[in-house]
């Protein structure tokens, strides 16, 4: 079947299944319509989330029953993980048609995460888009080998144990990714990471992160609560659910049994990693919209500058036209334990996952026509 480029008025039919996936560019070309992007609208999703986020903190403050100033801080935590996906579409220079605007949102989306938006920049949109699952260069969620693990210290095969459980998603995001290569990382972690720019952005989220610290402090001591319990229900409650939560969606988005990772890069380029690597994770209740449309990820790694207000058409366009080609998943707890207990290390000889001791816990994948 051949693939034929489409006009601003068409689209081709779907794709064959015997036939090969055609390139990105023209993959691409059928969703620039919805690449559009409207500054108005960006504004407003910002100014709602950040109302929202504090309007949840006063009520971790202004509440008198404990249990519902912790069900205000696990909330606020949502809403930081809303406000980051704003800033990851600001990042992506998706949020408006302006890109001086867009560095300046993103860095205020970004702030509640306190994540530097420079150095997310270089490790999101350079590194993981520019090497989706290559080995070597990809680093989140990177699976190692059998050798690599067996080579580990008994305390570090401890933590890849507690990181792959299925049950430390928000450890793992914390320690491997914000505290090594997003929080003053140093330079064995974050090569590039002098530059000027770095440093004050990460100077920059420090003083929003004390700033709100401080003042949790201050409304503790105006109201004649504790300190330490404000501090808690109303800062760190917050940041470790945020911390589990991003650690949960990039590690959903990118680990199932039916997903490859390379340490070949002529064998990577040829399997079309902005289709093949990412994972379509459906929830009931239009909790995907809740979530910004993040969980339409594989319209998003096809093309960057969709954005997240119409993410959803983009991704339905995608699964019509290469049908069998994406990994749609529905959620479920017992699916995503599942996939945890499947996908501990990876075996780049069979390409396929396995235990901690070798075994193979999926199908081997075969290697791209070409290679």
């Amino acid at each position: 079947m051949t693939v034929i480029q489409p006009t601003s008025n068409e689209l081709p039919a779907p794709l064959a299944p015997e036939a090969p996936l055609p390139h990105r560019k023209i993959i691409r070309s059928w969703l620039i319509p919805l690449s559009e992007r409207t500054t108005a609208w960006a504004f407003v999703l910002l100014a709602f989330d950040y109302a929202l986020l504090g309007g949840l903190l006063s009520g971790v403050v202004l509440l008198s029953s404990v249990w519902l100033k912790l069900l205000c801080g696990l909330a606020a935590g949502f809403v930081l993980g809303r406000l980051f996906i704003i800033g990851h579409d600001a990042c992506h220079q998706s949020l408006t048609p302006h890109r001086q605007l867009n560095k300046w949102l993103g860095r205020i989306a970004f702030l509640p995460t306190i994540t530097p938006y420079s150095l997310w920049d270089v490790g999101h949109n350079v590194v993981h888009h520019g090497f989706t699952n290559l080995k070597g260069v990809d680093f989140v969620w990177e699976p190692k080998t059998q050798a690599e693990f067996e080579a580990m210290s008994p305390g570090r095969r401890f933590m890849e144990r507690l990181y792959r459980s299925g049950w430390a998603p928000g450890l793992y995001y914390m320690v491997e990714i914000w505290w090594k290569k997003m929080f003053f990382p140093s330079k064995s972690s974050m090569g590039t990471t002098r530059r000027p720019l770095f440093f004050w952005d990460c100077v920059s989220v420090s003083a929003y992160g004390a700033v709100w610290i401080a003042a949790m402090a201050w409304a503790a001591i105006a109201t004649q609560q504790s300190v330490l319990t404000l501090l808690l229900l109303g800062f760190v409650v917050p940041m470790m659910f945020w911390f589990a939560m991003i650690g949960f969606v990039v590690y959903v988005h990118h680990t199932h049994v039916r997903v490859s990772w390379h340490d070949n890069k002529a064998a990577w380029t040829k399997a079309q990693p902005f289709v093949s690597t990412t994972v379509h994770l459906t929830f009931p209740l239009q909790i995907g919209a809740v979530l910004h449309h993040i969980m339409e990820h594989t319209a998003h790694h096809v093309d960057m500058s969709i954005p997240l207000y119409r993410l959803k058409d983009a991704q339905k366009m995608l699964e019509d036209l290469l049908p069998g080609r994406i990994i749609i998943q529905p959620f479920s707890w017992g699916w995503y334990f599942k996939t945890a207990r499947a996908c501990k290390l990876y075996d780049f000889t069979r390409r396929c996952w396995t235990d901690f001791k070798g075994r193979a816990t999926s199908e081997p994948q075969p290697l791209p026509v070409g290679v």
